[in-house]
């Protein structure tokens, strides 16, 4: 990072604390400035993407425990950690992963969000032709969905093929696409009936164009300033929520992965990071599926081997062997399936 990058950077006094100070820190006393952070200058840039095609709203947005955009209030809120490089650190090494720590993927998660915030100031959810196209939105909401990977009924936006979970969501993935620029959802799509949901949506944000909302709440719902709660907590209850399920594959990557702690050559999960791109290339050539279909088989096992605390031992191309046929296994009985579980 340059040094007038680090110039810009907000000063906290807990920068330099160590993860057990940090986990004893309430979140009211990180006191973080969002327009200073870089998912402040992210959500700028969306704002900038709503104005260039002619929509006057302009959600407001701020810190929380976890993203959201609440019924009611045309807002998103923002995961803390996304505040700070050193709270996605922590955010990392306490969860494996910190979503959105990239800046990809968080232009990503802001957009979709921002499709549900669109949503709400307009109220587009109650508009008959809305209802045609995506469902009625007081549909019974549930984490735990039947995914259909196979399906070209949906875009691919989000992870876990999630427009597929609920009408809303449905929605915002759809404007979460239609949103990137220079976006090419026409070709992407062509022969899906999905490009049916985009074409709607480019006409529905037509007839916006110049429209002041009509819902314009600034709440903040469940903002950092009003909780009490330490890191240490948050993340403990986190922890607890995420530590079930998620054995349907345990006794293959076991077999995968049949070192013992004596005897390992490292973390597996460090080893399927470093083998991504070539499995990635394997899966894509013998089983010529989405590539999204494969992204998503990827991260569920190295979530797992995560989870397992698995390491590996042995010569190392024997081991790469097993680690493809692992996964060629696992995206047949998917595919095979056609479901998603708790696992993904």
């Amino acid at each position: 990072m340059s040094a007038r990058a680090r110039k810009r950077r907000p000063s906290y006094r807990w920068e330099g604390f160590d993860d057990d100070a940090l986990l004893r820190l309430r979140f009211r006393d990180l006191k973080l400035r969002f327009a200073e952070s870089a998912v402040g200058a992210d959500a700028q840039r969306l704002l900038g993407e709503l104005e260039q095609r002619g929509i006057r709203f302009k959600p407001h947005f701020w810190f929380s425990t976890e993203w959201f955009s609440p019924d009611g209030v045309p807002g998103v809120a923002v995961p803390f950690f996304l505040g700070h490089p050193r709270l996605v650190r922590l955010e990392r090494r306490m969860m494996g992963e910190a979503e959105g720590g990239n800046r990809r993927w968080r232009l990503r998660l802001l957009r979709h969000e921002v499709g549900h915030a669109v949503d709400t100031a307009f109220g587009l959810r109650r508009r008959n032709d809305w209802r045609e196209i995506f469902g009625t939105a007081s549909a019974l909401y549930s984490r735990h969905y039947t995914a259909r990977p196979r399906s070209k009924n949906h875009v691919l936006h989000l992870e876990h093929w999630y427009a597929q979970s609920h009408p809303t969501e449905d929605f915002a993935e759809t404007f979460g696409v239609w949103l990137r620029p220079k976006a090419r959802w026409r070709a992407e799509y062509a022969g899906w009936p999905a490009l049916a949901k985009l074409e709607f949506v480019d006409q529905l944000m037509t007839g916006l164009v110049g429209r002041a909302p009509a819902k314009r709440d600034r709440s903040l719902i469940e903002p950092l300033t009003d909780n009490s709660r330490t890191l240490g907590e948050h993340y403990r209850r986190r922890i607890y929520l995420n530590a079930s399920g998620h054995e349907r594959y345990d006794s293959w990557l076991a077999r995968a992965f049949p070192a013992s702690k004596s005897s390992a050559g490292g973390s597996a999960e460090r080893l399927l990071t470093e083998l991504k791109p070539a499995l990635i290339r394997a899966l894509l050539r013998h089983s010529r599926t989405h590539p999204y279909v494969v992204f998503q088989v990827l991260r569920a096992v190295r979530r797992r081997a995560r989870d397992l605390d698995l390491e590996f031992g042995g010569p190392k191309r024997e081991v790469v062997q097993r680690v493809t046929r692992l996964h060629e296994r696992i995206l047949v009985d998917f595919l095979r399936r056609n479901e998603e579980t708790y696992f993904l």
